[in-house]
């Protein structure tokens, strides 16, 4: 709980029982007495008067009027994909060979004579009372986030934060779950960061966090470089933190367990030990938004069509897997398989097929790249639309409960993202002439 913005809150509303809801909010997850509750919540209304009416602009925020969930950004739909864009924005244009700007899975710069590849993944928000389970989750998909840019990696590094009333061991857990995955690929982990969620000001047990991972390529496997005439080839899935999620908040925790698997490292080290990632055009990991999102950002990034063949992808998701989403009537098209997708000329396709297969992995051509744009899906030889929904599949109650309509007000709220973020735009332009003038 953020005891920090309910004293904001009730600042800006002049509630004058403040202290004592406060008190009472953290009575509810403390054990402490009366009065130290009321010490604590006093001491917090002061700093938040402190800060409520930020004078310089440094201090003040941008603000859209938007929130979060309301856009749905994080959740893997159209909102979410365009914030990204404006994040591109935002940061301007760059000296990276790949940026933010390209919509891939990592960033790219040139450092002696390499190229050097660099990624950060966010641990899935709902395992925060499943440690281990995060940390060998995210920790998997930095690397893969690093392999599908044609490089190897070479280390991560992790960033941990856990709520003031977290039981230290939730640290432990979690870096056992990194490090089961460096250990197994021979990648270290090297560094890191443990801190609490908002130091004193955030109570409760959360937990969340990050795995970044770094490697080096020599040639880039990006998703720009999708080329009309290329073949797609998918690797199979059984998911990963969103799988895990989804099978831990329905009760069916016997499905985690076809997600501990590394058979995706596995499919990229045959590609690197046979010399075929010189071969491949791009490749990507199905996450974002499941195959309609990775499809829509591919399309849009290299100015082409993508059409897949639907009996061809279901066949390749893990079987207990598939028969959970559809059993729960989950989109399977929509939700982070944790599959390779890999796009190549036609030429070179039978040679990948079969160093991955030799890996005891699955592997299928399920499409080809044309002339056009956007994408599209064949069921019995039936063209369907392919688009993202506004979220990801819904894949648990809450999620549910939400849903994946894209709001009524949508235009709305997209033209004042829009206007927060030239704001922020011009405000880093401000504050970068003040300081050159000094």
């Amino acid at each position: 709980m953020d005891i920090e913005g309910y004293a904001r809150r009730g600042l800006l509303r002049n509630d004058r029982g403040l202290k004592e809801k406060l008190a009472d909010r953290i009575l509810e997850i403390k054990k402490i007495s009366r009065k130290h509750a009321e010490e604590i919540a006093g001491a917090v209304i002061v700093e938040a008067k402190a800060t409520l009416n930020p004078r310089d602009e440094i201090l003040k925020p941008v603000n859209s009027g938007v929130t979060m969930g309301d856009f749905g950004v994080g959740s893997r739909g159209m909102g979410d994909f365009y914030t990204h864009e404006k994040i591109a924005e935002v940061i301007g244009k760059t000296s990276a060979i790949v940026d933010s700007s390209h919509l891939d899975d990592s960033g790219v710069v040139r450092a002696g004579g390499q190229y050097l590849v660099v990624t950060i993944d966010g641990m899935h928000s709902r395992l925060s009372d499943f440690p281990f389970l995060a940390g060998f989750h995210v920790a998997r998909a930095a690397l893969r986030d690093v392999y599908v840019m044609g490089a190897r990696p070479v280390a991560m590094l992790s960033d941990i934060h856990v709520a003031d009333d977290g039981d230290v061991g939730k640290i432990f857990d979690h870096i056992a779950g990194i490090t089961t995955v460096s250990e197994l690929t021979g990648i270290p982990l090297i560094t890191g960061s443990t801190l609490r969620i908002g130091g004193d000001m955030v109570i409760g047990e959360r937990m969340t966090g990050g795995v970044g991972a770094v490697g080096i390529a020599d040639t880039l496997t990006a998703r720009i470089q999708a080329r009309p005439g290329d073949v797609i080839l998918m690797t199979e899935g059984a998911g990963g933190g969103t799988v895990s999620t989804t099978a831990l908040y329905y009760g069916m925790h016997e499905i985690v367990d076809e997600t501990i698997n590394l058979k995706f490292i596995d499919a990229c080290e045959a590609l690197f030990d046979a010399g075929l990632i010189g071969k491949i055009h791009a490749m990507t990991d199905v996450t974002n938004g499941g195959v309609r999102g990775d499809a829509k950002e591919i399309a849009r990034t290299a100015h082409v069509k993508l059409v897949f063949e639907e009996e061809k992808m279901r066949a390749l998701v893990n079987e207990k897997v598939l028969s959970m989403l559809d059993g729960l009537e989950i989109d399977y098209l929509g939700v982070s398989l944790d599959a390779l997708l890999i796009i190549a000329p036609p030429g070179h396709a039978d040679d990948i097929l079969g160093r991955i297969r030799d890996r005891n992995v699955a592997i299928d051509i399920i499409g080809k790249v044309e002339e056009g744009e956007g994408a599209e899906l064949m069921i019995n030889g039936e063209k369907h639309d392919f688009t993202p929904r506004f979220r990801e599949s819904a894949y648990t109650p809450i999620k549910k409960l939400v849903g994946e309509k894209t709001p009524q007000n949508f235009d709305v709220m997209r033209e004042a993202v829009d206007k927060a973020a030239a704001q922020a735009v011009e405000k880093k332009r401000r504050v970068i002439e003040r300081l050159k003038a000094k």
